[in-house]
């Protein structure tokens, strides 16, 4: 059974700087998209950054790109957000995902292309 588990979320003021991270277990994805998105309550979910595979390139959305980076470990099948110069609008939970299959031309960005869901951790940025 795969499992994604997140940790390193919590509280930071504006401008600063929090990395969350995700362990992985069941399964590997190195061939496969990993991720994240972020929803606040009563908002979709909305993507925030993925790799296409394990030393693929990364994709981000345009509202955390040049401040988040995605970095993802095969040896430790583990994938991270490290998320510097926060803002208010960055407070959400943080969910990790991971694709079931290959995307050969491609880096999804819609939930629903992702098969696996952690249960996320909370990101609250405020003063």
């Amino acid at each position: 059974q795969v499992h994604l588990v997140e940790s390193g979320g919590g509280l930071v003021q504006p401008g600063g700087s929090l990395s969350v991270s995700c362990a992985v277990s069941g399964r590997t994805f190195s061939s496969s998209a990993m991720g994240w998105f972020r929803q606040v309550p009563g908002k979709e979910r909305e993507f925030v950054a993925a790799s296409r595979c394990n030393g693929c390139s990364t994709d981000y959305a345009d509202s955390v790109k040049g401040r988040f980076t995605i970095s993802r470990n095969n040896a430790e099948n583990t994938v991270s957000l490290q998320m510097n110069s926060l803002k208010p609008d960055d407070t959400a939970v943080y969910h990790c995902v991971a694709k079931g299959s290959s995307t050969y031309s491609y880096t999804p960005k819609v939930s629903s292309e992702y098969d696996y869901w952690g249960q996320g951790t909370q990101v609250t940025v405020s003063s």
